[in-house]
């Protein structure tokens, strides 16, 4: 096929704010996990499927399975939907105290 570019699991941007390797990265609509580290305004590579550990709002408690959104503001996985972005939904349960969510991503854009 002619017009076809690439798979789309992992795409480049450019970073919006300074991101090490496995920060979230929000660009709009395009939400992935950084493959690198990369300064601001520079291109990065971020992965938008599979299966990552995010940093998360430690005072959630998460079922499995539940929708979760990226707090752009402070870099974390949260339940509130207000003014987040939804991003996927947690593989596995997470408690009250924890600091990381296991988060399926589908490459969705949303």
């Amino acid at each position: 096929m002619k017009n076809f570019i690439q798979a789309g699991e992992t795409i480049t941007v450019t970073a919006p704010y300074a991101v090490n390797s496995g920060d979230g990265v929000l660009v709009s609509a395009l939400f992935g996990i950084a493959s690198n580290a990369a300064a601001i305004s520079t291109d990065v590579e971020i992965k938008n499927e599979g299966v990552f550990d995010i940093t998360a709002l430690s005072t959630d408690v998460i079922a499995q399975g539940a929708k979760v959104y990226w707090d752009n503001t402070n870099r974390r996985i949260t339940t509130a939907s207000a003014g987040n972005t939804l991003v996927g939904a947690v593989t596995a349960a997470m408690a009250n105290g924890a600091t990381t969510a296991r988060v399926y991503l589908d490459g969705c854009v949303r």
